[in-house]
């Protein structure tokens, strides 16, 4: 394929996920070209075309297949990632998918079998990576600032009296729904890219709105190489949440409460060429504690665009997938362990 030349996506959903986290940063990268969506919802049809100037919206996966297609992003429900997946790697495209990759480990692991053995390139969208927040935090891990970081402590408590989402609204645990499945892959994945494998597991998962259909408060310990330990608190019920990031070490630590601004600014319509895209107000500094002394500290700017221009690079042959999709594997093999640990009452192995 060409350089000059734009790679040619289907998307497969254009609700939250493909419009918002797909679709709008594919429309800001001219390494891009949104070629046809799968909907059957009028109202996101308009969408599409308002966004998508040319993109064909089709009713169904099959109409995307004979178009020379570079990628499919399926970001449809969760239950059907891995049934979506399968048919656009047999169809000989590359592809991304939405998190959790699968509803189970086994069925992951199959799915990336099967792009190994069909020599296609398969990648997860874990898109938190690349949160300021977390790029803050790493970046202030390697550093040495903190000392040798034993702790993390990471929370995601977006109150929500209910699931306003059709899908998620009726989900269960079985069909992919939950708390643990919505935010756990984020901070399962980020866990383990600053501490390493997860080798026992601790949780705690329980269902507290009522008449709710899956869990909504959902908490993690996690012990990594080395003795190391994060404690992951997902939440859809703390009317005051705590910091979003807790890291400590051995003569530091850092701290930062709120939200990454980049899914707030990519719903409101913020484009990611935007100065302001990714950045943080003041208000949401976080603070360096060492030795004592206390410091301001600035918020990295987040750069979610960074997936798609390093996805677009390894298509051309030019580097590594963003996402190894082994590590989506490992992290459902741990949420499948929190599961055994809260239903057992005891730690875990994943």
């Amino acid at each position: 394929m060409s350089a000059a030349q734009p790679l040619r996506v289907g998307i497969v959903g254009y609700g939250l996920a493909g419009r918002v986290f797909h679709g709008a940063l594919l429309a800001a990268d001219p390494a891009w070209q949104v070629d046809a969506v799968v909907t059957r919802d009028p109202d996101r049809s308009a969408q599409v075309a308002d966004a998508h100037p040319g993109a064909q919206v089709v009713a169904s996966v099959d109409e995307l297949w004979g178009r020379d297609l570079d990628l499919v992003i399926v970001a449809t429900p969760n239950d059907t990632h891995v049934e979506t997946a399968t048919r656009a790697l047999r169809a000989g495209v590359a592809v991304v998918v939405d998190k959790p990759l699968a509803t189970s480990s086994a069925d992951a692991r199959a799915l990336v079998e099967l792009a190994e053995t069909l020599g296609r390139p398969l990648t997860v969208y874990q898109n938190r990576r690349w949160d300021g927040d977390f790029l803050t935090a790493s970046r202030l891990a390697a550093s040495g600032d903190l000392g040798e970081v034993h702790t993390v402590e990471s929370r995601f408590e977006p109150w929500k009296l209910e699931n306003r989402a059709g899908w998620k609204r009726r989900a269960t645990a079985a069909d992919g729904g939950g708390i643990l499945f919505d935010l756990g892959p984020h901070l399962v994945d980020q866990a383990s890219v600053l501490l390493g494998p997860v080798l026992t597991v601790h949780a705690e998962i329980t269902t507290r709105r009522p008449g709710g259909s899956a869990d909504d408060d959902v908490f993690l310990s996690l012990g990594h190489e080395g003795g190391r330990r994060s404690r992951l608190t997902m939440s859809h019920v703390a009317a005051v949440p705590g910091p979003r990031f807790r890291v400590l070490g051995s003569s530091g630590a850092y701290e930062v409460h709120g939200l990454d601004p980049q899914e707030a600014q990519l719903a409101s319509g913020v484009a990611p060429t935007d100065p302001a895209y990714g950045v943080d107000e003041t208000a949401r500094r976080g603070v360096v504690i060492t030795d004592g002394s206390r410091r301001d500290q600035p918020t990295d700017g987040g750069r979610y665009p960074d997936f798609y221009s390093q996805l677009a690079r390894a298509l051309r042959g030019d580097g590594e997938l963003p996402v190894d999709p082994w590590d989506a594997v490992r992290g459902l093999e741990v949420i499948e362990a929190a599961r055994r640990s809260a239903d057992e009452g005891r730690v875990v192995r994943p």
